[in-house]
């Protein structure tokens, strides 16, 4: 089974067991990386169905790719400019292909809390409601105008000395 996927702005035609080099994920060696975002899977000429598709992973290393020199120059004005960049990547090994994405944890509990006791919700409720309001009279409020300081005198700044004549 093949699949392809979209990570840091390419895509890669990857199977199982293949090491791929991708642009740098977060993560150290030994990691595992899971690649939700599948565009297209397939077992040899058929096409399967991306809904909830994943690719498992595991970062074989993260390491630099290969120099590149950038050299800047403009004809007879004796400017020359010499850089060098080295891309960070990452080297994963593609573990399996098809593994379904677990639900949501959070979507589960949003679930679970309103079946619970829907009057103790509305009564935790009303009191967030309350405490903006009070901020937002707190703001309108207008407080005195405090007395103003005038600013302090800087000294005069000193003139030079004359020279003398000699």
């Amino acid at each position: 089974m093949f699949a392809i996927v979209r990570t840091g702005g390419k895509q890669y035609r990857v199977a199982a067991g293949d090491i791929i080099a991708v642009e740098k994920l977060a993560g150290e060696a030994g990691d595992s990386v899971t690649l939700d975002d599948v565009l297209l899977a397939g077992d040899g000429g058929d096409i399967k169905d991306v809904k909830g598709l994943t690719v498992a992973a595991e970062i074989v290393a993260q390491e630099k790719g290969e120099k590149v020199i950038i050299f800047k120059k403009r004809r007879r004005h004796n400017y020359r400019r010499k850089n060098g960049h080295r891309q960070q990547h990452t080297v994963l090994k593609i573990s399996a292909i098809g593994a379904e994405k677990a639900p949501k944890k959070a979507a589960a509990k949003k679930e679970a809390a309103p079946a619970e006791d829907k009057p103790a919700a509305k009564a935790k409720a009303a009191p967030a409601a309350k405490a903006p309001a009070k901020k937002a009279d707190a703001k309108t409020e207008t407080k005195p105008a405090a007395a103003k300081k005038a600013p302090a005198k800087k000294p005069a700044a000193k003139k030079p000395a004359a020279k003398k004549k000699d």
